[in-house]
C-alpha cells in the first residue's frame, strides 16, 4: 500500500503569527516596568516605574527562562500610601525589604484580618482573597518582592476576567472567621524520616531574618534551616543559614528559586555542566534567582558573621519530576572552587573552616561533623 506524503503549497502572502501569550498581554496592560535578569546586587537600589495599583512604583522581574514557572513583583508604596484592594487566583507570598506597615485581608468586609509587619517580614496572601497594603510611615517608603506563580496560571486560564474578577472563595484555606490566622504562630512538622529537615506550617513570619531555624545538614557542613508552609500554598519558601568560613554543597534543579540575602556577606557560583561558572557577590538585600533548568549554584560565606538566604520557589520545592537536585558532596567537587573560596577568605584576612569536610583544606578544622551543632 502506497504511503507517500500529502503536500500543499504553502501562499506567499500568509501574515506573521503572534503568539498569544495571556501573561506577556496582562504585563502589556498593567503598563509597568519588566527587568529580565536574574542577579540584583541590592533590592532597595532597584530602579522601579509608576505602578499605582500597587501604591506608587514598581517592576516585574521576568527570568531569561522560556518556561518562567513564575515571577516577581518588586513594589514601593510612597510614605502614607496604600495599595488598591485587590484579589486574584495566583498565589503570592512577600518579603518585606524595608520599610513598615500593615496589611488587611478579607473575604467580605465584616470579616477583615489586618497585621503589621515591618522589614523581615515573611508574608502569605491567601489564594483569590481581597487584601490591601498601607504604609505605616508618612515620611519613609515600603518595599516589598514577592513571588507569585501568575505566568502559568494566566497562560492556563488565558481569561484576565477569570484571575481578577472570580467570586469564588477557598473557605479552606482562610475563612475569614479566624482573628489569629496571622498572628505569627505556627506548628513544627518533621519533613522526613531521616529527621534531616524541618518544616513550620504558619500564615505569616514576622522576622526571617532573626528567627531560630533547625538542623538542615544534608546541605552542608553546619547548615540549619526552616522550610515554610505558607496557608496550604502550592509555592514554598525556606530560610537556609551556614556558619562563618563555610560553605553549602553545589546542587541544580529547575528555574525560578528567587534567593533573597537576609544576612551575611559572600558569593554565590551558578554554572551549567560544561560551561564556566558565574560568580555573583552578595550581602544583606541582595537577590539570585536561578534562571534556567538544572543550574548548578553553590554559596560561600566570607563574611564575620552567619550568612542567611529566604529562598521563594514555586511548587515541587522550585523543580519539577524531571528536574529533581542534583547536590555534589564536598568530595566530588572540582578541586578549584575551594581554592577560590580560600584565596577569597585570606583577602578578608578570614580563616577557612571547612578542614573537616575538604581534604585540601588548609584553614580551621571549623566544624568537625554535620552531626554537630
Amino acid at each position: 500500500m502506497a504511503t507517500g506524503m500529502r503536500r500543499a503549497e504553502t501562499p506567499d502572502d500568509l501574515e506573521m503569527y503572534e503568539d498569544d501569550d495571556a501573561y506577556k498581554a496582562w504585563q502589556r496592560s498593567e503598563g509597568v516596568k519588566v527587568i529580565v535578569d536574574y542577579k540584583f546586587p541590592d533590592l532597595n537600589e532597584v530602579e522601579l516605574g509608576p505602578w499605582e495599583r500597587k501604591g506608587g512604583s514598581g517592576a516585574i522581574i521576568n527570568i531569561p527562562s522560556r518556561s518562567l514557572p513564575n515571577d516577581a513583583h518588586l513594589v514601593e508604596i510612597r510614605p502614607g500610601g496604600r495599595s488598591e484592594p485587590e484579589h486574584h487566583m495566583y498565589e503570592e507570598i512577600m518579603y518585606v525589604v524595608s520599610g513598615r506597615g500593615a496589611t488587611s485581608v478579607w473575604l467580605d468586609e465584616q470579616h477583615k484580618s489586618t497585621f503589621e509587619w515591618q522589614a523581615g517580614s515573611h508574608i502569605n496572601i491567601p489564594l483569590n482573597a481581597w487584601y490591601q497594603h498601607f504604609n505605616g510611615s508618612g515620611t519613609e517608603p515600603a518595599r516589598y518582592i514577592s513571588t507569585t506563580n501568575a505566568p502559568p496560571v494566566m497562560r492556563q486560564w488565558r481569561n484576565i476576567d477569570f484571575i481578577f474578577d472570580n467570586p469564588f472563595r477557598f473557605t479552606d484555606r482562610f475563612s475569614g472567621d479566624d482573628k489569629d490566622f496571622f498572628n505569627g504562630d505556627g506548628t513544627l512538622y518533621q519533613r522526613n524520616s531521616r529527621g534531616s529537615s524541618t518544616i513550620w506550617k504558619t500564615n505569616f513570619v514576622p522576622n526571617a531574618d532573626t528567627m531560630l531555624v533547625w538542623d538542615y545538614l544534608d546541605r552542608g557542613a553546619n547548615n540549619i534551616a526552616a522550610h515554610f508552609q505558607l496557608g496550604k500554598n502550592v509555592t514554598k519558601s525556606h530560610i537556609s543559614e551556614f556558619p562563618i568560613g563555610t560553605y553549602k554543597k553545589g546542587h541544580s534543579h529547575g528555574p525560578g528559586a528567587h534567593l533573597i540575602i537576609l544576612g551575611g556577606v559572600g558569593f554565590s557560583l551558578i554554572w551549567w555542566e560544561g560551561k564556566e561558572r558565574v560568580r555573583v557577590d552578595w550581602k544583606k538585600g541582595s537577590m539570585i534567582i536561578v534562571p534556567a533548568d538544572n543550574t548548578f549554584h553553590q554559596h560561600f560565606n566570607t563574611g564575620a558573621e552567619p550568612a542567611r538566604y529566604l529562598a521563594l520557589q514555586k511548587g515541587d520545592g522550585g523543580f519539577g519530576e524531571e528536574h529533581r537536585p542534583k547536590q555534589i558532596e564536598y568530595g566530588d567537587e572540582a578541586p578549584e572552587i575551594h581554592e577560590l573560596f580560600e584565596a577569597e577568605l585570606a583577602r578578608h584576612g578570614a580563616p577557612c573552616r571547612m578542614k573537616a569536610f575538604v581534604s585540601s583544606c588548609t584553614g580551621e578544622v571549623g566544624p568537625t561533623s554535620e552531626r554537630d551543632t
